[in-house]
């Protein structure tokens, strides 16, 4: 982080991702892996700068109540700011499924958000992982199109109307995508109302993005630019993906700070947009 030049920062996890991806797996196994890894984090932070560190809690999706136990006792005994889910189907179930609105309202009660998280290589059915065995391959399109479906899933599946004050997070996917994507979205929704399949939302779903949605922009994309150009700076975050192997560390701030953006836009999505999402 001195390097950097960072001051705060939310910790994401490497590990718990892949130790509960399993689309179906013993639920008490999943709960006493996240209860593992928050504990851990939690010591880390304690030890290093709990002043500068916060936690993303793991949470077990494979049983709702494990889920919204584990959500309550990472906030309010760990002091953790967030939750972290990864972004591909557990049990069959789409994120929107009614089964799941346990742990929403517990995270808008709490005031945490949600963060999506991808990783390739696991376990997981993932978006292109099912066709390209190469990883390298199956890397390209697995991040940003399971963040795609999953912003698809909780917008169109009503999850944003259901649970208005509960912000969700899509990182380490790019941002390019997003204005394209929430434009898809918008055309639809306008086209099938008509036919009674959108009696469940209120607003475009652009709308709820702009109400409650955050996208993480990689360090160096400067396709940002073309995305606040349409859509605006007030819904992007970024990361320096440490220290994972296409992290762009020690120099990613450097990166970002050389993006075509300007010094508004800048400060918004190193700090303001920040502290919004995670309620510093």
């Amino acid at each position: 982080m001195d390097k950097e030049g960072l001051d705060l920062a939310i910790l994401f996890t490497t590990s718990a991702m892949y130790v509960t991806a399993f689309t179906r797996m013993d639920p008490r196994f999943a709960a006493a892996a996240c209860r593992a890894y928050n504990d851990w984090l939690h010591d880390y932070i304690e030890a290093a700068d709990p002043q500068r560190m916060f936690g993303a809690a793991a949470v077990p999706p494979h049983d709702i109540e494990s889920a919204v136990g584990e959500t309550r006792r990472a906030v309010t005994q760990l002091g953790m700011k967030a939750v972290f889910l990864r972004p591909n189907i557990f049990n069959d179930r789409p994120w929107h499924d009614r089964y799941y609105d346990p742990l929403w309202a517990a995270c808008q009660e709490l005031n945490v958000p949600v963060g999506f998280h991808e990783t390739t290589g696991s376990r997981m059915k993932a978006a292109g992982a099912d066709r390209f065995k190469n990883l390298g391959i199956a890397h390209i399109a697995t991040h940003s199109m399971e963040q795609m479906l999953a912003c698809m899933d909780v917008i169109m599946g009503g999850v944003m109307e259901r649970f208005p004050r509960l912000h969700f997070a899509f990182l380490e996917g790019q941002c390019g995508w997003l204005p394209f994507w929430l434009g898809r979205m918008d055309e639809h929704y306008e086209w099938r109302a008509p036919f009674g399949e959108m009696t469940h939302l209120t607003i475009p779903p652009s709308e709820y993005f702009r109400r409650q949605g955050f996208c993480a922009v990689e360090c160096d994309e400067e396709f940002v630019a073309h995305v606040v150009d349409a859509f605006g700076d007030n819904n992007l975050v970024t990361t320096t993906d440490y220290p994972h192997g296409d992290s762009k560390y020690p120099r990613a701030m450097d990166r970002f700070l050389a993006l075509p953006l300007s010094d508004r836009s800048k400060q918004k999505i190193l700090w303001d947009n920040a502290l919004r999402l995670y309620a510093l």
